[in-house]
């Protein structure tokens, strides 16, 4: 019930270095830390500025129940202002109902704004200020109201000031007030502030503030959320044992990195679907297996050193027939003896390719210095590193969680449907999501985890590829990193 706000320096190389060398300990990932903040219902700020701003505005009004901003002003250029500011930090403006937008006819002059920004225009006395604010207010669409002042010949900011106190907190969301002007505005700003409503003397500003309460509202609902962690319910139920044996057997090996098929033997006891993966370790049985599961067939690399097959030449997609696979086979053996060393290369997985077309996603996992394991969600592919779309949260996930951190990726839109494409199913990827986040929450040997591609269409999910890093034989049972969120209940 009381706000936690935070401003935290170091979110540049540079200031992080300067920190580390003022206070001599080590930090985790800043983008981490964002999501930790975002998990446990702490709110973060940019600036100085806006610590005193948001410790003032949560003090005096109730938080809105989502991103919807109506914007009541005498002047359109600050209301445009406030408008950017409002969707460039996440908020939307508010549609205006049809009874709204009857009462705002009925009141205002025809040469109104007919939209939100609701412009009241600059002749707008303190009476058309209190009775517009009166009618967005019960507009079910809106969950905020910002009120802006610009001072023009026809204006009175102190008595506008004084009709706008009944409403400090009449309504069940939030009243923010933006009296431009300096000192010819001061009383009136004085007014609100005593009021409980809180004042801006820019727009764009009072927009910004607005948008941190909406976040910091949906990060706190997010805490009393009760977990659906099986939605479907599907009788999904994990084979912890078989995993445990195959990242135990890996160990007693002395290796730390899993070949790609045990990778997949280990997604598959999650339940994570995987493409049939078959070992052969000489060109004639590549070509048996190749025969068995039907063309167009690719081969990778089968190695318990080598993780990154396509820098070593390690892959070799769509091979129509018999012949191509040999050659294939015989490609991938000289690239690696080239590349790497011939010790390295144990033989290849020979794959059916898939004809299934969608998007090529990432999922996967890494160890924070700070929080321990973090789970990551984007856009896939060969170019993952360049496009960098990307979002992140602390494991173990449900479905609600998995849901968000879909959102925060330009990916995700995409993933609902464009240009004819079918959408891919939300909530198996969800699903997909929780059974991910419930591996490495409970396999904690596992220090990286990378599924890529996991590819995603309106069919099916399938984990193409995946890549696993267990920690290393120095490191101590009790010395594993521990979960920064403890799992439900």
């Amino acid at each position: 019930t009381k706000p936690i706000i935070v401003i935290k320096p170091g979110r540049t190389a540079g200031a992080a270095k300067a920190a580390a060398s003022h206070t001599g300990s080590l930090t985790g990932s800043d983008e981490v830390l964002e999501v930790a903040f975002r998990r446990s219902g702490v709110l973060r700020v940019d600036s100085i500025a806006e610590l005193f701003y948001m410790a003032n505005v949560l003090a005096k009004q109730p938080r809105p129940e989502g991103h919807r901003l109506t914007i009541l002003t005498n002047a359109g250029g600050p209301g445009v202002l406030a408008t950017d500011s409002l969707i460039t930090n996440g908020g939307e403006l508010a549609e205006l109902s049809q009874g709204t937008m009857q009462e705002f006819n009925e009141l205002l002059p025809d040469a109104w704004s007919h939209n939100n920004p609701v412009d009241i225009l600059g002749d707008a006395s303190p009476e058309r200020y209190a009775k517009a604010l009166d009618i967005a207010s019960k507009d079910p669409n809106s969950d905020g109201l910002l009120v802006i002042l610009t001072p023009q010949a026809m204006t009175d900011p102190t008595q506008t000031a004084e009709r706008l106190k009944p409403y400090a907190k009449s309504f069940e969301k939030p009243v923010l007030a933006s009296w431009m002007g300096g000192s010819d505005v001061e009383a009136g700003e004085a007014i609100l502030n005593v009021a409980n409503i809180p004042t801006f003397p820019y727009p764009d500003t009072a927009a910004r503030m607005f948008d941190y309460m909406a976040h910091y509202a949906r990060n706190l609902r997010g805490l009393y959320e009760t977990p659906m962690l099986h939605a479907n319910g599907d009788g999904y139920k994990p084979d912890r044992q078989q995993a445990g044996q195959i990242i135990q057997h890996v160990r007693q090996t002395g290796r730390t990195i899993l070949t790609e098929y045990e990778s997949k033997q280990l997604l598959a006891a999650y339940g994570i679907p995987t493409v049939e993966t078959r070992i052969a370790h000489n060109a004639d049985e590549a070509i048996q297996v190749a025969n068995e599961i039907g063309y167009p067939v690719g081969l990778k690399i089968h190695s318990e050193t080598i993780t990154h097959k396509t820098d070593v030449g390690g892959v070799k997609l769509n091979l129509p027939d018999a012949e191509a696979v040999r050659q294939a086979f015989r490609d991938i053996e000289s690239a690696v003896e080239e590349k790497a060393a011939p010790e390295d290369f144990l033989g290849v997985t020979v794959q059916p390719m898939s004809s299934l077309e969608g998007y090529e996603l990432i999922l996967g996992s890494s160890i924070d210095a700070q929080f321990g394991p973090v789970l990551l969600f984007g856009l896939g592919g060969s170019l993952v590193e360049v496009f960098k779309d990307r979002a992140l949260s602390l494991p173990p996930l449900n479905t609600t969680l998995a849901r968000r951190m879909m959102e925060r990726t330009r990916i995700y839109t995409a993933l609902k449907g464009v240009r004819g494409r079918k959408p891919v199913d939300i909530e198996a990827l969800e699903q997909l999501m929780v059974r991910f986040s419930h591996l490495i929450s409970e396999q904690r040997w596992i220090k990286e985890l990378d599924i890529n591609p996991l590819l995603a269409s309106s069919e099916r999910l399938l984990a193409l590829d995946a890549r696993v890093v267990l920690h290393g034989e120095d490191t101590q049972e009790n010395e594993l990193p521990q979960l920064a969120i403890r799992p439900y209940p």
